[in-house]
């Protein structure tokens, strides 16, 4: 019987050791494009489906972001808002309804994907099993989370010649959200006041 049991931890060990390997040459390759880029600018476009595959929403804008965990995503008109984060506070402002809400950033990559893109990538392989794949010069990660109390079951980030293409998100009911990158810049100037935000005269603010 302990013979037994050695063979089978044995083979156990085997078993994960190839998978173990795969998780860090994973994280290793996503990191180090990450890390390629201290600033991100670029058009976007979203495109939110239920789990049936039926349309949502479709929204575009602009984007900036800068490590550590600064970054701006305005989303064009009919559905415009603005959301600004200056690594620790984010304002999200809806210019209809002349409302700020603003909340303490939430450090934790499972809740905040746009910290993959701007924030410290140290923790990514204590947060997610992380495989990928190469084909020419696109490279597939997929990304899922290992704790339960997040805002997705997997996140897809796609490069292109070693600059972010698009992402996809997936949550627990099956809605799916696309984004694809536009017009990528990496590591050009930004002046500090884009990642700050001055309430509106008159806007009704929620702090939360």
């Amino acid at each position: 019987m302990q013979l037994i049991r050695a063979l089978f931890a044995s083979a156990l060990l085997f078993a994960l050791a190839p998978a173990q390997a795969d998780q860090a040459a994973s994280v290793q390759r996503l990191t180090g494009l990450l890390q390629k880029a201290d600033t991100l600018t670029g058009r976007f476009s979203q495109l939110s489906l239920d789990g049936t595959g039926t349309q949502l929403q479709e929204t575009s804008g602009e984007m900036a972001l800068k490590r550590p965990g600064q970054f701006r995503w305005h989303t064009d008109e009919p559905m415009e808002q603005l959301l600004v984060s200056n690594g620790k506070k984010v304002w999200l402002y809806d210019p209809d309804l002349e409302q700020v809400t603003i909340q303490t950033l939430d450090q934790r990559l499972t809740h905040t994907p746009a910290l993959l893109l701007s924030g410290d990538v140290s923790a990514i392989n204590e947060n997610f099993e992380v495989s990928h794949r190469e084909a020419g010069e696109v490279v597939d990660f997929t990304l899922k989370p290992k704790a339960k109390d997040t805002l997705f079951d997997s996140l897809r980030l796609s490069f292109r010649g070693g600059v972010i293409n698009d992402m996809q998100m997936i949550d627990g009911v099956g809605q799916r959200t696309n984004i694809l990158f536009q017009g990528v810049k990496l590591n050009q100037p930004l002046k500090a006041e884009l990642f700050t935000f001055e309430v509106p005269e008159g806007a009704d603010v929620i702090s939360e």
